[in-house]
């Protein structure tokens, strides 16, 4: 007596997708606002370290102004609001520098 194995499509194919043909796939969004946020969060705690703030705000904000405008971002209102809180967060990264970094320089 032989028990009948299913089958299975992408049995024979060794290069096949891993998603089955019932499965929704998972869209991964950009990554940007994550990083924008980040560099956002670092700029802020390291302002008392001479321009590292100020570089990191600037990075924060470019990533930021670059991740709103791709259109996987502005079509996702969650990514969308991430991007402009790296934005935000780099500024205040820049603004807090610039407070501690300008009358150091005026000691120079």
């Amino acid at each position: 007596m032989t028990t009948a194995v299913p089958h299975h499509p992408c049995a024979d194919h060794h290069m096949c997708s891993s998603v089955d043909s019932n499965e929704i796939p998972t869209q991964h969004g950009s990554r940007l606002p994550v990083v924008s946020i980040a560099l956002g969060a670092l700029a802020v705690a390291s302002f008392w370290v001479v321009g590292l703030g100020f570089v990191l705000g600037v990075a924060a904000v470019v990533c930021g102004a670059i991740a709103t405008s791709r259109s996987a971002v502005a079509d996702d209102e969650a990514a969308s609001l991430r991007a402009l809180l790296g934005v935000v967060a780099g500024t205040a990264g820049i603004t807090v520098s610039a407070i501690v970094l300008f009358p150091m320089l005026a000691h120079l």
